[in-house]
């Protein structure tokens, strides 16, 4: 009898001791996950404001990655903090680690990395030590280009997990705050949601209706602070999700896996909480360029900046948490390129421009009142390194193909007003503007320069 009893004794202090260790590991884990992420520098300061850009709908902002400045997009989307392009591999440290495949949306192959240890970022007042980077080894998206500024890379849930931050994109600022010492202040105006947070990334639910009369659909979206389109939907991810019968095909962006086409329509209605938007922009991704998402069943889709941009927007990664609160734009009408053209920065190039000053020349008499005495303009020329844009993309039987418009061709003029004069976003605003619209394009199509008419068209 002894010898039984004291068997399971035995073996109920070994399992006790076995959940104890790891109960004990599990703990360690946790502190060692909890420790890795940005802090504060100054411990007595409890939060850290941060201006941004917003360019095309994107949220850029600036991070020192080994005390060298760069450009990177705050993206929700992405779980992994990635450099773009090989030639910056000297800005962060020599570790190389190993090579790894990166998948995305878009319908190419996944492209090559390299993992590379013990970067140290910085953001102002916050530091985070050693952290990878997945360095791209071909760069073929230029995502630069597209933005008509240098972008060296995205980040997102490394600068997120730890910290609370407020996104105000009226006044293009970010204030990150200390989860410790946050408190939620408030707001009549305000609603917050929980966050699911899946792969490192957040999802929240919303509630569709694709047309007039019809049902409204629940939806699981990504929270896509990378994306500037209002909304993306997944086609067939549920029975009930399917394109509306207006739409066209339009190019809609481009992923780590290449470039993203799909068909673009609007919906009746998207709700989130007690926000309703009506006649949203939407896209409705293709199979292919959208295979790597679904692999997350439950996601229907993203929700993009075209939609965040009017509100103030918390996210809260430590609580799960996102809370919204309407501004201005809240109201402002969901618009689109109706060209069927995508412009892209082309490289800087040397400008002639004149400058006028005015001197006054006297006759022989020193009297400054004398009617002898005369002013002459004296003009001179000046030269400066100006932007340059070209076509990157004609979509088929969009107006601009229609009329001629070539991928290649080099903008001079827009409405007779030269192009150099503009940032990428105002061009891009130009073609959103209002239906039936002439927009006068003259280009430079090898040695040949050519003026080129047509209207803005409206489908959707």
């Amino acid at each position: 009898m002894c010898i039984f009893s004291c068997y399971l004794k035995l073996q109920f202090i070994k399992k006790k001791r076995f959940i104890l260790l790891v109960l004990l590991l599990t703990f360690i884990t946790s502190v060692i996950g909890q420790q890795r992420g940005f802090r504060f520098i100054n411990k007595e300061k409890n939060y850290v404001d941060l201006d941004f850009q917003l360019i095309n709908n994107i949220i850029v902002i600036p991070v020192e990655i080994n005390k060298k400045k760069l450009n990177f997009i705050l993206d929700t989307g992405v779980n992994k903090t990635i450099v773009f392009s090989s030639s910056k591999a000297d800005t962060i440290s020599s570790d190389i680690d190993q090579k790894f495949k990166l998948s995305g949306l878009g319908k190419g192959l996944p492209i090559e990395a390299i993992v590379i240890k013990n970067n140290t970022f910085k953001i102002k007042n916050l530091i985070s030590r050693n952290n990878n980077v997945f360095v791209v080894l071909k760069d073929n998206f230029d995502f630069s280009s597209k933005m008509g500024i240098t972008i060296h890379g995205v980040i997102g849930y490394d600068l997120l997990k730890n910290l609370i931050l407020r996104i105000n994109f009226k006044s293009k600022k970010i204030r990150f705050y200390k989860p410790a010492t946050f408190r939620y202040k408030e707001c009549k105006k305000c609603e917050t949601f929980a966050l699911t947070i899946f792969q490192k990334k957040p999802y929240i639910a919303a509630s569709i209706v694709l047309k007039q009369n019809s049902k409204k659909i629940p939806v699981n979206m990504l929270l896509d602070s990378g994306g500037s389109d209002a909304i993306w939907l997944f086609e067939h991810s549920r029975k009930d999700i399917t394109t509306p019968e207006v739409y066209f095909i339009d190019f809609l962006g481009v992923g780590l896996s290449g470039t993203i086409y799909g068909k673009r329509s609007r919906l009746f209605s998207l709700t989130i909480g007690r926000f309703l938007f009506k006649n949203p922009t939407v896209s409705f991704l293709d199979s292919i360029s959208s295979k790597k998402a679904r692999q997350y069943n439950e996601r229907n889709g993203s929700i993009g900046n075209d939609i965040l941009k009017r509100f103030k927007v918390w996210i809260d990664y430590p609580n799960k948490k996102l809370t919204l609160q309407k501004n201005g734009s809240f109201t402002t009408g969901f618009n689109y390129n109706m060209s069927g053209i995508e412009v892209v920065y082309n490289g800087k190039i040397l400008v002639e421009e004149a400058s006028r000053n005015y001197a006054e020349s006297f006759g022989n008499t020193p009297d400054p009142n004398s009617a002898r005495n005369s002013v002459s303009i004296i003009t001179n020329y000046v030269y400066k390194f100006k932007p340059s844009f070209k076509i990157n993309e004609v979509l088929n039987g969009s107006p601009a193909d229609i009329a001629g418009v070539l991928k290649g061709d080099v903008i001079m003029k827009i409405n007779g007003k030269a192009v150099y004069n503009y940032k990428l976003e105002d061009i891009i605003a130009k073609f959103q503007e209002e239906d039936q619209k002439i927009i006068r394009l003259t280009v430079l199509r090898g040695v040949n320069i050519l003026t080129i008419n047509f209207k803005l068209k409206k489908i959707i």
